[in-house]
């Protein structure tokens, strides 16, 4: 096994700004074509034969990475992420990756034996963010989902989750909280905005509807890509332009809280975070203004992907297209 021990990647973790550990990501739109590694293998898309192949060569299972065409977190992801030696061997060694465009108009044939393109198939696995990686076990069996871009550090503890079988003990998120010693980075405090509704965070929309759609931040103290999100996309006025359409709360994953939840729920921030499987800080839930959740982000963002989601969110784009990519390729941001 390539990682010493189930936590070691935590182990002594100090990240500046950016770094190869949180690599910095231009999300600007241009020109980067659809890639994939050599390693990757080839494929006619009959994701039973390639299931069957993996097994025969020794693998834990089948693996299928989603791109997109001019995708610069799957540009990080590629050169970032996968380009890695010690990442390469331990994915290859126990799965096989295939790739598939999420736009893609190709035939697939799923692990059920159903028929249908790349795009169909992408929005079935409810994939809104590129990269993505669905992972299968050797009899078929989803093991779990990776949507969006993660930095190299927690793209590791997702593959040591899958390839470890932990998930058979509970979810992602209870896995990284069995971590010794936990992540720690310099600053101690949680950002604090002028946008964000102060207390108490009454947000039942279930009776009565809303007049906005609404966003809620669930951070965390002494938390590195908090702290990214909000010196660099949270400072763009254009960004702070759209948030000002939203209801926004934020809320301490660690912390008891009360809330009162779109759907009418009573609980605080810490049972309501892992009612959702948040495990990522930051994420970002949107929710319209009838309380139910429209997308989240549970990745890496930068600024164009942030600006774009909040537009999708506010025109209601999610009535028309199935995912934000879907919404995206077709050129309505």
């Amino acid at each position: 096994m390539i990682l010493a021990t189930g936590f070691l990647l935590f182990a002594g973790v100090a990240l500046a700004a950016t770094g190869p550990d949180f690599p910095s990501i231009d999300d600007t739109p241009r020109e980067i074509g659809l890639h994939t590694p050599e390693w990757f293998e080839l494929s006619f898309l009959d994701f039973g034969e390639d299931l069957e192949r993996a097994v025969e060569r020794g693998k834990n299972g089948l693996s299928i990475y989603f791109g997109m065409d001019d995708c610069p977190y799957c540009e990080a992801m590629i050169h970032e992420n996968l380009a890695q030696p010690d990442i390469e061997q331990y994915f290859s060694d126990h799965f096989d990756v295939i790739a598939l465009d999420v736009q893609g108009s190709r035939d697939v044939v799923t692990l059920d034996g159903e028929v249908m393109s790349e795009r169909n198939f992408a929005v079935q696995r409810r994939l809104n963010f590129t990269p993505a990686f669905t992972f299968f076990d050797a009899e078929g069996n989803e093991i779990h989902r990776i949507r969006g871009y993660y930095p190299p550090y927690r793209f590791r503890a997702a593959l040591e989750y899958v390839i470890d079988r932990h998930d058979r003990e509970g979810s992602f998120r209870e896995y990284l909280e069995r971590a010794d010693p936990p992540p720690k980075f310099d600053v101690d405090d949680i950002n604090e905005r002028d946008f964000f509704q102060n207390p108490p965070h009454m947000l039942d929309r279930s009776r009565i509807p809303a007049q906005r759609p609404l966003v809620v931040f669930f951070e965390r103290r002494a938390c590195h890509a908090c702290d990214v999100l909000h010196s660099e996309p949270l400072q763009d006025d254009s960004v702070l332009d759209l948030i000002e359409l939203f209801d926004a709360v934020q809320l301490d994953l660690d912390a008891e809280t009360p809330v009162i939840t779109p759907d009418g729920e009573r609980t605080t921030a810490e049972e309501w975070g892992r009612a959702l499987d948040i495990h990522w800080a930051p994420t970002m839930v949107f929710f319209d203004e009838r309380g139910r959740e429209v997308i989240r982000i549970d990745s890496v963002v930068a600024l164009t992907r942030l600006r774009n989601v909040m537009n999708y969110v506010l025109t209601r784009a999610y009535e028309e297209y199935p995912t934000f990519e879907r919404w995206r390729a077709a050129g309505a941001e």
